[in-house]
């Protein structure tokens, strides 16, 4: 009786077996990729054979032509994790729940808002787009908020003020206020719940509003001095300089796509800063994404409950270099009694450390009163109160603009607005 040999019954058992195809999902995800990358499809059967090159002959001409086997393992991997893989992520959906967004916003589009450009320049699946309508979302309801409330703020404080609140710094703290993770470096195999951009590309930020001037290049170079004109029609949303040498890089760097590039209107900047304005551009991709699934309501709602519900002292921002000349000049101007200083108590003349409080007065009215150890000293934080109590005065009801886009809204009654500070 002749024994079975096991290795030969093997060998054909697993000749015999046919191929088993791949997994659905895996044949989805690779179309998907291949279709993504505009890659020719490639036949999917393997060469049964041992070398590294198959060889055919032709009957007619009788040469030998090479076959190469197909080169399914030689696709590039994508920039960024494919739209399908936003379903599966935990992340990603407690990063929804976590921020109360409404189920008409897709994880798909959340997940897009992670994607910086940096990481993927392909418009169809970075956040530029969505981050544009954002920040003109941001802008629009920061001014009217700023403007409605505190009539008065000069020009460079109203600027001060609106990028406290949607500039990139406070921006960047509200998605790290949201538990916001950023990956390590981008990638195809990256969770989608994690934001997403790259250290080594300049991360490209989209400004609405500016204009490249035609003496920026020597504003730059001397340090000319620019008046407050120059900030409102040439300058961005806060006020800075829109560098015409900084555009250039944007449109000249090296790999830029030329559907990033060709973006001329929308004044690209290149940003120094690459941690801090991907975290912004998802704050503003997420405000975008809101306002295109669910419309302006909600969009002014979320803006108003996690963007202008932040605590921002505007009296900090105040620098007043000849406070007592500006107040006088405020007295002329609104044809109020030309103000007087007056002592109004004393403690410790002849002491190490003596106090005086000094009032500002215009006729019998009180405007203002400082308190120091010197009666100068005394005399010019009385002026500065006097002038921050004027320029922070805010009417007690305030109605906005983007009230009367409501249903069933009542007239819209134009706000005062002062005409300006006194001296710039």
């Amino acid at each position: 009786m002749k024994r079975i040999r096991l290795h030969r019954l093997s060998s054909q058992l697993l000749s015999t077996t046919p191929a088993r195809s791949p997994p659905s999902s895996t044949r989805i995800c690779r179309a998907a990729q291949i279709s993504r990358l505009q890659a020719p499809l490639c036949c999917q059967r393997r060469w049964q054979t041992t070398s590294s090159e198959a060889v055919l002959e032709d009957p007619d001409n009788m040469e030998e032509i090479p076959i190469l086997p197909p080169e399914e393992d030689r696709i590039t991997p994508l920039p960024s994790p494919p739209p399908e893989r936003a379903l599966y992520s935990a992340k990603l959906a407690a990063l929804h729940a976590r921020l109360s967004l409404s189920s008409k916003i897709p994880l798909q589009t959340l997940a897009r808002t992670l994607i910086d450009p940096s990481a993927d320049a392909d418009p169809r699946f970075n956040n530029a787009n969505l981050a544009f309508v954002g920040a003109s979302i941001l802008q629009y309801h920061t001014s009217e908020f700023l403007i409605t409330r505190y009539p008065r703020l000069p020009m460079a404080i109203l600027f001060s003020a609106m990028k406290g609140y949607s500039g990139v710094p406070a921006l960047h703290q509200i998605a790290r206020a949201w538990g916001v993770e950023a990956a390590a470096a981008p990638g195809e195999e990256v969770d989608p719940g994690l934001l997403q951009f790259s250290q080594d590309k300049p991360t490209v930020m989209m400004s609405k509003w500016g204009y490249v001037r035609a003496e920026s290049k020597e504003i730059q170079k001397y340090k000319w001095r620019r008046g407050l004109s120059s900030a409102v029609v040439y300058d961005n949303a806060f006020g800075e300089m829109v560098s015409e040498q900084r555009q250039q890089k944007t449109e000249e760097r090296e790999g830029t796509p030329p559907e990033v590039s060709a973006a001329r209107n929308t004044k690209d900047l290149v940003v120094d800063n690459p941690v801090g304005n991907a975290h912004a551009n998802f704050v503003r991709a997420v405000v975008g994404a809101i306002y295109l699934h669910c419309g302006r309501d909600a969009a002014k709602t979320f803006v108003k409950s996690h963007v202008l519900s932040r605590t921002l002292d505007l009296s900090n921002m105040f620098e007043f270099k000849t406070p007592a000349r500006e107040l006088v000049r405020l007295c002329g101007r609104e044809d109020f009694d030309p103000p007087v200083a007056r002592l109004l108590s004393e403690t410790g003349r002849l002491s190490r450390t003596p106090v005086f409080v000094v009032g500002i007065y215009s006729g019998r009215d009180l405007l203002g009163e400082g308190a120091a150890s010197s009666l100068n000293d005394a005399r010019v934080a009385a002026a500065i109160n006097a002038l921050k109590a004027w320029y922070l005065y805010s009417p007690v009801d305030t109605a906005v603009p983007s009230d009367t886009f409501m249903e069933d809204a009542a007239p819209y009654k134009p706000a005062y607005v002062d005409i300006g500070e006194i001296i710039s």
